[in-house]
């Protein structure tokens, strides 16, 4: 039970009436010093856990797409 373990912590999570946590809101808001200045919320936690970061799946379009048309 760790910030890291369970980063990204989101706005709903900072604000539950509840924290069941062994480590401090003021932690999982701002874990280092550089986060007190450029925050990022996310909108989800990590979605099906650790399958989603390392199975990627990119849905951008194909790199010849943003070629220009000589």
């Amino acid at each position: 039970d760790n910030p890291l373990h369970n980063a990204p912590h989101t706005m709903a999570d900072i604000t539950a009436a509840e924290w069941g946590r062994a480590y401090s809101r003021e932690e999982a808001v701002f874990p280092t010093a550089a986060t007190r200045q450029n925050k990022f919320w996310p909108a989800v936690n990590r979605v099906d856990n650790v399958y989603g970061d390392r199975n990627f799946i990119c849905s951008c379009p194909p790199i010849e797409s943003y070629q220009d048309e000589a």
